[in-house]
């Protein structure tokens, strides 16, 4: 890289994270882009990780939060520390093949409307498999890693998508600074498919970089797959997801897909297909139904709260009602597909 390649910050999200982190840090030491800012923001972990970082990497900028801000609260304290013209997003259990940040930047930098920029994540069990390249979204709010589980050898094109999954992605400060940082009341999951949305009404592009590698362990972080947390998370976040960014015709439509989706999930439960079944093996099928309860619940609470947020990114808005529409038949996925997958 010569002297004029802009400064790209990466966070590095850790929460007890003392059996990956140092592979994630060892691989950003690695990479053949430079300058690079290295920003690991540890969210309160007890594992003694914040100490193994301090140790072993001192020439990293560590800041530990005195409690756990969540995946949004924990990156926008790294954003709001870092300087560079890019920021790359990434979590503590990932790996990256040494020109990854190198191709990240030279992909984003092909069109000034690219506010972000997916990279190739395989799965680090099985590298030969894919765990997403960017998202897929769907009429309720809901979204999923797209290519997820499909053959490494497939999404060899650099090619625009919906949205970057932000296990390992760059964004432009640009965009960031027109839509905003992260909704720390998301705490986790849907954080990508809300920024997604953000920047798409807001007109900005994203690009997929097939040769930014990365390698990660699923899920390491959350405890595995298959937990009543996430599901909680995952169906309350996708109502505030669309609550927030959807017109309100899309709002009433997409009702008859959640319905849809969940005669398919019920499918899956009753026959151990899909990621219900798997959910129906290690509980009750009657915790499912508390779980979408309680989702329901705690969304409601906050309706007003997240229609305030609506206003400010609908006077931001500048696609039409109908491009929204076209995102979704463009980059979406069927709820057939979504419920029965892994």
């Amino acid at each position: 890289m010569n002297s004029a390649s802009p400064l790209i910050s990466v966070v590095v999200l850790n929460w007890n994270g003392a059996q990956v982190v140092e592979g994630c840090l060892r691989s950003l030491q690695e990479q053949t882009y430079h300058p690079l800012e290295i920003i690991i923001v540890d969210n309160a972990s007890t594992d003694r990780s914040a100490d193994l970082i301090r140790e072993r990497f001192p020439e990293f900028k560590l800041i530990v939060n005195p409690a756990n801000l969540g995946f949004g609260g924990g990156n926008n304290v790294g954003i709001c520390a870092s300087q560079g013209k890019y920021i790359m997003m990434l979590n503590n259990d990932t790996r990256l093949d040494p020109k990854c940040v190198e191709e990240l930047k030279r992909s984003i930098e092909k069109d000034k409307g690219y506010g972000a920029c997916a990279s190739k994540i395989l799965l680090d069990s099985q590298p030969d498999i894919i765990d997403g390249v960017g998202i897929v979204v769907c009429p309720d709010g809901l979204s999923f890693g797209r290519g997820r589980l499909e053959k490494r050898d497939r999404y060899n094109e650099e090619e625009e998508i919906f949205f970057a999954a932000d296990c390992a992605c760059l964004y432009r400060r640009e965009m960031l600074e027109d839509i905003g940082l992260y909704d720390e009341d998301f705490f986790a999951y849907a954080d990508e498919t809300d920024m997604g949305w953000r920047a798409q009404l807001a007109g900005w592009k994203c690009t997929y970089s097939p040769n930014a590698i990365v390698y990660h362990h699923h899920s390491v972080s959350s405890g595995g797959r298959v937990s009543s947390f996430k599901a909680f998370l995952v169906e309350r976040n996708r109502i505030w997801v669309a609550v927030k960014n959807f017109p309100i015709s899309l709002i009433i439509s997409g009702q008859l897909y959640t319905l849809w989706r969940y005669v398919f999930q019920a499918y899956g439960a009753l026959r151990g297909k899909g990621a219900a079944g798997q959910f129906a093996s290690d509980f009750s099928k009657a915790e499912l139904v508390k779980i979408l309860l309680r989702a329901y619940l705690s969304a409601g609470k906050q309706i007003p709260l997240m229609l305030r947020k609506r206003k400010m990114i609908q006077q931001k808005k500048r696609i039409t009602n109908r491009e929204v529409y076209r995102l979704i038949k463009r980059y979406g996925i069927s709820a057939k597909e979504i419920a029965l997958s892994e």
